[in-house]
C-alpha cells in the first residue's frame, strides 16, 4: 500500500471515532486539536494546499475533502456549495468568480441568465456543457453577489487549481476580471488583457469578458466571440466564417 493511501486510511479511521464520540456519552478519544481541526473542515485551504493530504487525485476525491466547507465566512449564507461540474477529461475548462442566487439553489455553475448565454455560446464552438468543464474561483455565494473579498479567495483557489491538476485541460477560459487575477495575480487587467493568451501551470490560459458583463454591455459579444474563435483554433474546432 501507498504512503499516501496509508495517510488516508489513519485519517479515515479518526474520523470514524469522531463519528463515535458525537453519537456516545462516554470519554471522547484524545485526538490532537490540529487533526481534529482537518477532520472537521476548520483548518484553513491555504494551510490544507499546502499539506501532502491535499491532493485529491480525482474531482469525486476532491469534492470529499471539501466537504460541508466552513472555512470561510462565506460558508454562513450559502444553500449550497457549487463545487462545478462537466467531464473530467475535459479539454476545456471555463472559470468564473463565484456562484449568484440561482447557482447557490441548485448547486450548480452558471445556471442563471449569464449561465444560459454561457451555454450558448458553448453551443457555437460545437460543444455541450458536459464536454467541458465549469467553475468558479469561489464556491460559496458571496452576499448580494458582490465581488468575493482577497481572504476569501486566498481561502478557496487552491481547490480551484487542485480541479485544474486534476483535470488538466488542454485550454482554462477565465470569464471576467476576478477569475483572471485569481489565476494570473492581481496585475491582470481584464480590459487589456483579454483576447491574448496567457499561461497557468504550463497551460493554455485565454481570459475574457464574463457574460454577465454581456448581459450589461451586448456590444462586448463580438470581443468575446473573437477570443473564443481562437480558443476554437487552438483545440482544432471548426471556425465558421461569419455571414
Amino acid at each position: 500500500m501507498k504512503a499516501e493511501e496509508e495517510i488516508r486510511n489513519i485519517f479515515g479511521q479518526l474520523k470514524n471515532l469522531l463519528l463515535a464520540e458525537q453519537e456516545m456519552r462516554s470519554e471522547p478519544p484524545f485526538i490532537p486539536s490540529e487533526v481534529r481541526s482537518y477532520l472537521e473542515g476548520s483548518v484553513s485551504a491555504a494551510h490544507v494546499h499546502n499539506h501532502e493530504l491535499a491532493h485529491p487525485d480525482s474531482l469525486e476525491a476532491l469534492r470529499a475533502f471539501i466537504g460541508e466547507c466552513t472555512r470561510c465566512r462565506l460558508h454562513k449564507g450559502r444553500k449550497h456549495l457549487v463545487f462545478g461540474e462537466g467531464s473530467p477529461q475535459a479539454r476545456l475548462v471555463f472559470v468564473g468568480e463565484g456562484p449568484g442566487r440561482e447557482e447557490d439553489t441548485a448547486g450548480r455553475p452558471f445556471v442563471g441568465e449569464a449561465g444560459r448565454l454561457l451555454t450558448r455560446i458553448i453551443k457555437a464552438m460545437g460543444l455541450t456543457r458536459e464536454e467541458v468543464y465549469i467553475c468558479n474561483v469561489v464556491k460559496c455565494r458571496p452576499p448580494g453577489n458582490r465581488d468575493p473579498e482577497t481572504d476569501e479567495i486566498e481561502t478557496c483557489i487552491p481547490f480551484l487549481k487542485q480541479q485544474l491538476t486534476v483535470i488538466r485541460p488542454e485550454v482554462v477560459c477565465t470569464l471576467g476580471r476576478v477569475a483572471g487575477q485569481g489565476l494570473l495575480g492581481a496585475d491582470f487587467r481584464i480590459t487589456m488583457e483579454r483576447g491574448n493568451w496567457h499561461s497557468y501551470e504550463n497551460i493554455p490560459l485565454m481570459p475574457t469578458y464574463h457574460p454577465a458583463y454581456l448581459l450589461r454591455n451586448p456590444g462586448a459579444k463580438r470581443q468575446v466571440w473573437e477570443d473564443v474563435q481562437k480558443i476554437m483554433t487552438f483545440l482544432g474546432l471548426e471556425v465558421k466564417k461569419d455571414d
